[in-house]
C-alpha cells in the first residue's frame, strides 16, 4: 500500500476547547481559510455542553505560521474559547491490522469497569483508535474502534474479563459488511416474547404441573427435545381449537422486542424466528410484526380439538440451525452476515452458525458458548451491538410516527 499523501507534509494540529455555541467549526475553518491551508484531518465531541474540535490542516505558506496561530488564538479569545496549535508531520498513524468493534454494554457502566475492558484490550495488543457513546439509556453502550489484533483472540480475551466484571461484550470484524443488508433470526420463548407458549397451553388444560414435569426431565437429560416436546404436547390431547386465539392473546413481547424489529427493517434487515414452539403463534407474530420468515412446530387439530400431536418438520437444536441456513439462503445472505438470537440450549447450534451469535438473558452454559451476551431485559440493545446508535433508534421511532 502506498504512503498517505501527507505522510511526510509538515503538519499543523488545531484544537479548540470550551462551552459549545452554535458557528464554532464554521468559524474556525473560516479563520484558517485565509491561510489557505489544506484539511488533512477533522474530529470534534460534545459532551455536556463542552466541544473538543480537532483540526489537522497544512502548513501555511513559508513565514506565514506564526501569524496563523495569532489569529487563531484571538479568534478563540473572542469566543472564550481555549486553543493549542502542535507542529508535526504527516497524519494520523496508520492503523493496525486486525480492525475490530469492541461494543460495551452496561447498567450501569462504571469507570472500574472501563479500566478493566481498556486493560483487557491493551494486553491483548491492541490499540484503542476511537470511542465514542452508542446509548444512555436504556443502558450504557459505548463502542471501541480497536487494531492491533485479530478479531477472534480480542473476542475471547473480553469475553473472559467480561464475564468476570460483569459487564456485557460484543466483538465484531470492522468492515463495510457491519451495515450492509444483514438477516437477524431469534428464538421467541423467552427471547422475543416473555412466555413458554406450551406453558400457556398447558394453563388452559390444567396440566401446568405435568408439564413443568416433562421440562424437568428434559433439562436433567432424561428426554431429549423431541421426546420432551411429544410428551408435553399430549398432555394437551383434546382441548378445545378455539384456545389458540386465548393464547395469542396472552403472548407478551419482551420489552424493546417491537423497536428492535421496527429498526432493523427500517435498515433494510430481514428478520425471522424460529421457535421450538408452535406455528399457530409464530405465525400470528409473523403478521403482526412483519417479519420476514417464521418457522415452528405445529400442533395438530382434527375436529376443532388438539389430538396431543404435532406435525411436519420437527425444530429442534439441529433444525433451528438448519433454518438459519434455509432463511440465510432464501434471503440471499451470506452466514458471516447473520445474527442469531437465544436464551436457551437448544439454540447453540443457531448461535454458533451464525456469523455473530447473541445470548439473550441466557443459561450460563449458552452465554458461554454464544459470541457475545446480552444480560438486560430490553431487546432493543442488541441493536447497539450492531453498531447502531439510540439516536438513529429514535429516529427511526420519529419517522414511523
Amino acid at each position: 500500500m502506498s504512503a498517505s499523501p501527507t505522510s511526510d507534509v509538515p503538519t499543523l494540529l488545531v484544537k479548540i476547547f470550551g462551552k459549545d455555541r452554535p458557528g464554532i467549526t464554521a468559524g474556525l475553518f473560516d479563520t484558517l481559510a485565509a491561510f489557505a491551508v489544506d484539511v488533512v484531518d477533522i474530529e470534534q465531541v460534545v459532551t455536556r455542553g463542552r466541544i473538543v474540535l480537532c483540526a489537522l490542516v497544512t502548513e501555511p505558506a513559508a513565514g506565514a505560521e506564526g501569524e496563523l496561530r495569532a489569529t487563531v488564538h484571538s479568534w478563540a479569545e473572542s469566543l472564550k474559547l481555549q486553543a493549542e496549535i502542535i507542529s508535526g508531520t504527516g497524519d494520523n498513524r496508520p492503523r493496525g491490522h486486525g480492525r475490530s468493534h469492541v461494543t460495551v454494554l452496561g447498567h450501569p457502566l462504571t469507570a472500574e469497569n472501563t479500566a478493566a475492558i481498556a486493560a483487557t484490550i491493551t494486553k491483548a495488543g491492541a490499540n484503542i483508535d476511537r470511542i465514542f457513546r452508542l446509548a444512555k439509556y436504556p443502558v450504557t453502550a459505548v463502542e471501541f474502534a480497536v487494531s492491533g489484533v485479530e478479531t477472534e483472540p480480542l473476542r475471547t480475551a473480553l469475553a473472559t474479563e467480561a464475564h468476570e466484571i460483569g459487564v456485557d461484550v460484543a466483538v465484531v470484524a470492522a468492515g463495510l459488511h457491519r451495515r450492509a443488508q444483514r438477516l437477524v433470526v431469534m428464538d421467541v420463548d423467552s427471547t422475543l416474547i416473555q412466555d413458554e407458549v406450551i406453558e400457556l397451553f398447558a394453563a388452559h388444560a390444567g396440566c401446568e404441573d405435568k408439564v413443568a414435569e416433562v421440562t424437568a426431565a428434559a433439562m436433567r437429560g432424561e428426554l431429549d427435545f423431541e421426546q420432551s416436546l411429544h410428551a408435553r404436547v399430549a398432555l394437551l390431547a383434546g382441548l378445545d381449537a378455539s384456545v389458540v386465539d386465548k393464547v395469542r392473546a396472552e403472548v407478551r413481547l419482551t420489552p424493546g422486542a417491537r423497536t428492535l424489529i421496527r429498526t432493523l427493517k427500517r435498515l433494510g434487515y430481514q428478520v425471522g424466528v424460529v421457535s421450538g414452539g408452535f406455528t399457530q403463534v409464530t405465525d400470528d407474530l409473523k403478521v403482526r410484526l412483519g417479519l420476514d420468515f417464521a418457522s415452528a412446530n405445529t400442533l395438530e387439530i382434527v375436529d376443532g380439538k388438539l389430538t396431543g400431536r404435532v406435525t411436519g418438520e420437527i425444530v429442534d437444536r439441529a433444525g433451528k440451525a438448519r433454518l438459519l441456513r434455509r432463511f440465510a439462503s432464501e434471503a440471499g445472505v451470506p452466514l458471516a452476515q447473520t445474527v442469531a438470537i437465544g436464551d436457551g440450549a437448544n439454540d447453540l447450534d443457531m448461535l454458533n452458525t451464525a456469523g455473530l451469535g447473541v445470548a439473550f438473558n441466557a443459561k450460563p452454559v449458552v452465554r458461554q458458548a454464544a459470541h457475545t451476551a446480552v444480560n438486560v431485559p430490553f431487546l432493543d440493545t442488541v441493536l447497539y451491538l450492531l453498531g447502531v446508535t439510540r439516536e438513529e433508534v429514535e429516529a427511526a421511532d420519529t419517522e414511523a410516527d
